[in-house]
C-alpha cells in the first residue's frame, strides 16, 4: 500500500478526506454523513466476509477439477488470496489454455488490487509496519466495504473485519472443496466455476454508476464474448482490458467537439501562413542589403 504523506484525521462522504485540520470542513466540501455505530459496521463487514468466503468451496472444486493437487490449491488461496485471478488462472488450465497465459490473465486481473491500495492508504492511514500484512487483504470485497465508510475509525473496522474473515474462510473452504471434489463427480454439471464470477459482478455493478463506467464495462464484456471462440483461453480477458482506453479516446474525441478539428486545422493553417510570411519578409530582406552591398562596391 502506498505511503501516505500527509494523513487527514476524518473522512466526509464516501472516500472524501477533509483537506483541513480535524474536524475542519472545506468550503465545497460536499455534507459529510452522519457517524456509523462500530455495530453495524461489523454486521456489514462480516454479511460480505461469510458470503464471499463460502465461494472458496467452488474454487476448491473447481481447481481440483483442472488437475491442481491439494497442495497447489491451498497454496493459491494462502498466498494469492484474490478470487477472480484464482478463477481465471485454474479455468484458463481448465481449457487447456497456455499456462504462461493463464499466469497472465490472473496476473492482470490482479492489477486492480494495487490501485485500490492507492485509495486504501489515504483512507485507512495505517502504521508503516502494519502495511504489508495489511496489503495482502486488498481485494474488491475489502475495498467495496471500507470506502463505503463515514469516518477513518469504521474504515478501519470495515477492512479488518471484511479481510479477517473472509480470508479465515476462504481458505477454509477451498480446502475443504479441494477433498471434496471426487465426491462430488463432474464439477461442471454444478457450475460451481460460476460463483465467483457472480459474486464479483454483485460486487461490481453498484459501483458502475457513470455512463462512462456501464460503457467500458460493456465494451470489455463484448470483447471478451467476441474474442472467447477464436483465441486461447486467458487471452480474451487480457485483450478485453483494451476497453478502457478505447472509451477514454472516444470520450476525449467527444468532449472536444465536431468543430474542434476544424478550429485545430484551422490554427494551423494559421500558423504556416505566418511562418511563410515570416521567412518571405526575411528573404526580401537579405536580398535588400545584398543590393545594397553591392550598388556600394561599384560606386
Amino acid at each position: 500500500m502506498a505511503e501516505q504523506t500527509a494523513p487527514p484525521e476524518s473522512i466526509g462522504a464516501t472516500g472524501v478526506l477533509s483537506a483541513g485540520p480535524p474536524g475542519a470542513v472545506a468550503p465545497d466540501a460536499p455534507p459529510q454523513r452522519p457517524d456509523k455505530p462500530d455495530a453495524a459496521v461489523v454486521r456489514d463487514a462480516l454479511g460480505v466476509g461469510i458470503a464471499v468466503g463460502l465461494s472458496g468451496f467452488a474454487f476448491g472444486v473447481t481447481a481440483a477439477g483442472s488437475g491442481l493437487s491439494l497442495l497447489q490449491i491451498c497454496a493459491l488461496s494462502l498466498l494469492v488470496f484474490t478470487g477472480a485471478s484464482q478463477f481465471a488462472l485454474v479455468g484458463a488450465l481448465a481449457a487447456g489454455g497456455n499456462p504462461y497465459t493463464a499466469a497472465a490473465g490472473a496476473f492482470f486481473l490482479g492489477v486492480r488490487n494495487a490501485f485500490y491500495g492507492l485509495r486504501l492508504s489515504q483512507l485507512l492511514a495505517l502504521p508503516r509496519a502494519v502495511r504489508p500484512f495489511a496489503a495482502h487483504w486488498v481485494i474488491d470485497e475489502t475495498t467495496a466495504v471500507t470506502v463505503a465508510q463515514p469516518t477513518r475509525r469504521a474504515a478501519r473496522i470495515g477492512f479488518t473485519v471484511t479481510g479477517l474473515t473472509l480470508y479465515v474462510l476462504w481458505n477454509l473452504t477451498t480446502l475443504v472443496g479441494a477433498m471434496g471434489a471426487e465426491a462430488l463427480g463432474d464439477t461442471d454439471v454444478w457450475g460451481l466455476d460460476a460463483a465467483s464470477p457472480a459474486v464479483f459482478l454483485a460486487l461490481l455493478a453498484p459501483m458502475l454508476k457513470s455512463t462512462t463506467e456501464r460503457v467500458t464495462a460493456a465494451l470489455a464484456v463484448l470483447l471478451a464474448l467476441t474474442l472467447l471462440p477464436v483465441l486461447p483461453a486467458g487471452v480474451p480477458v487480457l485483450l478485453s482490458a483494451l476497453a478502457a482506453p478505447v472509451v477514454l479516446f472516444l470520450m476525449g474525441r467527444r468532449k472536444k467537439g465536431p468543430g474542434a478539428a476544424a478550429q485545430e486545422e484551422r490554427a494551423i493553417q494559421k500558423d504556416t501562413a505566418a511562418q511563410k510570411k515570416a521567412t518571405e519578409k526575411t528573404a526580401t530582406t537579405e536580398k535588400k542589403e545584398t543590393t545594397e552591398k553591392k550598388g556600394g562596391r561599384d560606386s
